[in-house]
């Protein structure tokens, strides 16, 4: 098929999906900025689908481009606007999500001790514009189908559109790796970044599908599921393509934490379920550094005994002369004569990441930042766990996101702004509770004119 003529096709079938989507929530034309946003954050800087050039890797991470500051300016404006017209309370969601507070703050004072304050500045203040854009999701009225929306609305112009590319426009859906070998990458930069992608959209059609299956036999839900196998068929496409062996075991486990969150057992047994997650990481971590089986899980689940180099640019990267306790500044380790000094170290091989996101906190925020990030994983755990009992769909696909983003981190770096950790943010920042979210069971639900939840339990209130 001529390129033109699919990405024509492609186009044409993106706006009737939006139009016609059997799942569309109409009262939301405010989620477009998180999905403008998010989609950006999954895929590629505007600079770099227009084809600006931003001179090498390095240089662009310390300066940045001027349309890409421009355009991600407009967004954080447009969401703190909305937050201003609904009211945002500040003070109250401060106090509920007291450790992300405390993240957010030490990040922002670590421009005081950066190598490169304005850069570390510049970073700071386009990822605070991304947690803007998740409010944005959170405070909606309905919050459950305000994720559901920006979710389902992000992964179809991420995957249909890898698929295009890979297949019809090579030169951006493949790329040449630094071990000279092909990767694709679809919309992404890179073939873990793909993975990345396909985790996260994989995870949500089958969050979506199993909250759907009690009402599969209704025409309109039947139509929603097609669209979710449909999706499902071309994630394992690309994840096929990608090689990504930390993405495939990541969903089946996500997937699996999904299904046991939905079982009857769980519904009678609540505290297995939230003990399941923490007690295999706990096994992993003791296995993996105490009896010291991490090149032997390794080899088991498809990688090298030192997962595919990772081991040597872990032991590079902590090689590198920091200040333990406070870390080089937010997001700035990977800045200036650094960077070449790694190289070199690495015989050649020209890695951006740590690939370890706890390694990579670490680097940049030291110890404290450390520590803050584990509190507000464990904080959101236990948010998380009270959403199962009593049970809500949006506490199951919580437990699902954050088990997986556990794992994830231990061989990818994404405890920073990417689209898996946005994901983690939707189901875990904790806002003044809603109704919806109040009242997980109900036999009706009846929406006012002011887009606020009304429930009735078998009679009308």
């Amino acid at each position: 098929m001529n390129p033109t003529l699919a990405l024509a096709i492609w186009f044409i079938l993106l706006v009737a999906l939006f139009v016609y989507d059997p799942a569309k929530y109409t009262k939301a034309p405010a989620l477009w900025v998180p999905v403008v946003w998010i989609f950006f954050i999954g895929s590629r800087p505007p600079a770099m689908w227009l084809g600006i050039s931003q001179g090498d890797a390095v240089q662009a991470l310390e300066q940045g481009n001027p349309l890409d500051r421009t355009i991600f300016t407009l967004l954080t404006l447009a969401a703190f606007t909305i937050l201003v017209k609904r009211s945002f309370p500040w003070q109250k969601f401060v106090a509920q999500n007291l450790a992300l507070t405390c993240f957010l703050a030490f990040a922002m004072l670590s421009v005081a001790w950066s190598d490169f304050p304005l850069a570390t500045f510049k970073k700071w203040f386009r990822d605070t514009g991304v947690y803007f854009a998740v409010l944005v999701v959170v405070s909606d009225p309905r919050p459950f189908e305000a994720v559901r929306t920006v979710l389902r609305r992000v992964c179809y112009l991420h995957i249909p559109l890898s698929v295009v590319l890979i297949k019809y426009y090579p030169e951006l859906g493949k790329t040449i790796s630094s071990w000279g070998g092909q990767e694709y990458q679809g919309v992404s930069t890179g073939k873990n970044s793909l993975g990345m992608l396909c985790l996260v959209s994989g995870i949500f059609f089958f969050w979506d599908t199993i909250t759907r299956w009690s009402q599969r036999r209704e025409p309109r839900t039947k139509r929603i599921i097609l669209v979710n196998i449909t999706f499902i068929y071309m994630i394992v496409w690309l994840l096929n393509l990608a090689e990504s062996t930390t993405a495939m075991i990541c969903l089946g486990l996500g997937c699996l934490m999904i299904a046991a969150a939905h079982s009857n057992l769980s519904r009678r047994h609540p505290n297995w379920l939230r003990a399941l997650a923490p007690m295999i990481f706990a096994v992993y971590l003791i296995l993996a550094v105490g009896f010291g089986m991490g090149g032997q899980m390794a080899v088991a689940a498809g990688k090298s005994s030192n997962m595919s180099d990772r081991t040597h640019i872990w032991e590079v990267v902590l090689s590198v002369p920091i200040n333990p306790v406070i870390g080089t500044g937010y997001q700035s380790f990977w800045l200036g004569p650094r960077v070449q000094w790694m190289w070199e170290r690495l015989d050649g091989d020209s890695v951006l990441s740590t690939h370890n996101g706890y390694l990579q906190i670490y680097t940049e925020l030291g110890l404290i930042g450390l520590f803050i990030i584990c509190c507000y994983l464990i904080a959101t755990y236990l948010k998380i766990c009270k959403r199962l009992n009593p049970f809500t769909p949006l506490g199951s696909l919580g437990l699902g996101v954050w088990s997986l983003l556990l794992f994830y981190n231990v061989s990818e770096a994404c405890l920073s702004m990417t689209v898996l950790f946005v994901a983690f943010l939707l189901t875990a920042i904790a806002v003044p509770d809603p109704a919806e979210d109040q009242l997980p069971v109900a036999r009706h639900v009846d929406v006012d004119f002011a887009g606020r939840t009304a429930y009735r339990l078998g009679k009308t209130t």
